[in-house]
């Protein structure tokens, strides 16, 4: 294959050397190589990060805060998440209590025996969780088989009053701290 440039002094196309091609197109491999390699090799740089900078990095991902706990209920495909964040509120006392400060219990649960569950075993009769996560992920597990009849609002106040709380005022709580977070 040949190629032609234009002299424009006598305006007739001359051939242009090969090398000149192949100088060309090799330095921009070249080029290229070494900044593809450099680039790449900076990608990964997580290894050159300290166990305790991956340990905070992780800790700030699993930090508890409100918001996160209400995008996780919706991410977990909850029921009624608006009632079960005022569950969690409730229980824990706004999150002071220290069921959840300990156990990152949220909602009060019993250790559950007779359906899955992500709670860890203690010498206590209250779930305790690894994380608050695995709580929020305890409780959809607990919805999904154990409350998957209930098919409206009112039929899951009525469990909670009849079947979860001793509280006689509990749902009117609930349904006040409801209010309050609109």
């Amino acid at each position: 294959m040949k190629l032609y440039k234009l002299n424009k002094r006598t305006l007739l196309f001359e051939e242009v050397n090969n090398r000149i091609i192949y100088f060309s197109v090799g330095l921009f491999l070249f080029v290229s190589a070494i900044t593809t390699y450099l680039i790449l090799t900076n990608i990964n740089q997580v290894r050159l990060i300290s166990g305790e900078t991956k340990t905070l990095i992780l800790n700030e991902q699993h930090a508890f805060s409100k918001e996160k706990l209400k995008e996780y209920i919706f991410e977990l495909n909850i029921k009624y998440p608006h009632i079960v964040y005022a569950q969690a509120v409730l229980e824990s006392g706004n999150f002071t209590s220290t069921n959840f400060k300990i156990r990152n219990n949220f909602f009060g649960m019993k250790q559950a025996t007779q359906r899955p569950n992500t709670n860890i075993k203690n010498d206590s009769e209250y779930a305790m969780f690894m994380n608050w996560k695995d709580c929020v992920v305890d409780y959809a597990l607990k919805q999904s088989t154990v409350l998957y009849r209930i098919n409206s609002e009112n039929e899951y106040f009525e469990y909670l009053l009849t079947d979860y709380a001793k509280d006689p005022k509990y749902v009117k709580k609930l349904k006040d701290i409801i209010e309050k977070n609109k």
